[in-house]
């Protein structure tokens, strides 16, 4: 039997064989990947195009966004500051609003304000607003929401202002429209809600310093400064019930009545320490049987008289502050306390906490008349008509021998 040859003996050729075969498929595996290469190329540059426009985008919606959203908002606006007064329809649409805005001169440009108000999507509060044109768009809008977001005003009110006088500043300070809050201080409705019963709020604006907001509602700042007053009347009806019981039991008197006497003492009076003797003059008056004729003789109210029936008081016209004879005296001006007897119909002026404490606690004394001095607005106080006329001779005395002194003296 024939054996091959042994492993020692077989040729190398074999082994030749064995590697180029290797080596075959290593050049063909390079050859099927080098062929690849190609087919890849069209796909990466896409992507990398693809990517590229997508990050530019981006980036410009991220500049956009920051300008519109967090720049553009607090942009002065167009003005100088000029008060306009804009009114919002209820259900308003946006667009009619920007429109109204935009045709006011609100806005410095509608297309970007409209962009703006559109991503914040305000909730605009209907009715009459005070805005100015200097207002960033942020401040406008946060204006027109109402919401508490607005710029705030110090507002200051002096004892013995009228709601004329408030309204004036409420204005001036861009809180609300002069006219606005004067139409705020007579709505019927409003005054129902605030359990008052004449024809205004006149008297219950209490005077004090407030924050309010720019374009507040004009009922929201009546509702702030009644709610003052019942806050502090409230602790004085605690303080002096006996006070308020006598006024009540003697003279029928009501809350109303109180805070309309209080208007008086507060115009008449320029020291505090007059003014409880100035509400005993006022209600010895109108107590003391041996005075005839229950007039007061105040001349304020005749003047009050003149700033809401000017049209209706011949006396009145062109009237400026200085009160005259005529206007005392006009029996038509059913504010004068000189041809009508009693109480005003209604308050003159917003009462501070001093005056209203002096009608519910005045002094005890017998005096019927009160004089001005003429220094610091002091005043002379008589029993008598005898010793009235003698102080009024006295003060028109001192008043020829200094022409300084030539101003308007009460004479009660």
């Amino acid at each position: 039997m024939s054996e091959g040859p042994p492993e020692s003996t077989r040729s190398p050729s074999s082994g030749k064989g064995t590697a180029s075969g290797k080596g075959e498929r290593v050049r063909r595996e390079r050859r099927r990947r080098s062929k690849r290469v190609p087919t890849d190329k069209p796909t990466s540059e896409p992507r990398s195009l693809v990517f590229w426009i997508v990050s530019v985008l981006g980036a410009l919606l991220a500049v956009g966004a920051t300008y519109i959203l967090v720049i553009y908002p607090a942009s002065s606006g167009p003005g100088s500051g000029k008060d306009v007064e804009v009114t919002i329809d209820r259900d308003e649409p946006l667009a009619s609003v920007i429109e109204k805005l935009d045709r006011a001169g609100l806005v410095g440009s509608r297309s970007r304000f409209a962009l703006y108000a559109r991503l914040v999507s305000p909730t605009v509060a209907p009715g009459p607003h005070l805005l100015t044109d200097d207002a960033s768009p942020q401040e406008l809008l946060h204006r027109l929401e109402r919401l508490g977001a607005a710029t705030k005003a110090k507002v200051t009110i002096p004892e013995g202002w009228n709601r004329f006088d408030i309204a004036k500043r409420l204005q001036t300070l861009h809180v609300a429209s002069q006219t606005a809050f004067l139409v705020a201080t007579a709505d019927a409705l409003l005054l129902r809600e605030l359990a008052l019963d004449g024809d205004t709020a006149e008297g219950f604006l209490f005077p004090a310093t407030y924050e309010l907001a720019k374009d507040s509602d004009p009922r929201d700042v009546v509702r702030r400064l009644k709610s003052e007053f019942d806050r502090r009347f409230s602790a004085l009806e605690q303080n002096h019930r006996l006070g308020r019981a006598n006024l009540e039991a003697t003279l029928g008197w009501s809350r109303r009545d109180i805070v309309t006497m209080a208007s008086l003492v507060e115009k008449e009076a320029a020291v505090d320490e007059e003014r409880p003797i100035i509400a005993s003059v006022f209600l010895n008056r109108l107590r003391d049987s041996t005075f005839k004729r229950k007039v007061l003789q105040c001349d304020p109210t005749a003047g009050y008289g003149c700033l809401v029936l000017r049209e209706k008081l011949p006396a009145c016209a062109g009237y400026a502050g200085k009160i005259t004879h005529a206007i005392n005296m006009d029996p038509q001006n059913t504010y004068s306390t000189y041809t009508h007897e009693g109480l005003p119909p209604g308050p003159i002026a917003n009462p501070g906490v001093k005056s209203l404490q002096a009608v519910l606690a005045p002094s005890i004394t017998k005096y019927l008349y009160f004089v001005t001095r003429g220094e610091g607005r002091r005043h002379a106080f008589s029993e008598t008509i005898e010793e009235h006329n003698t102080a009024v001779k006295d003060l028109r005395d001192r008043a020829q021998r200094d022409p300084r002194d030539q101003r308007d003296h009460g004479d009660h």
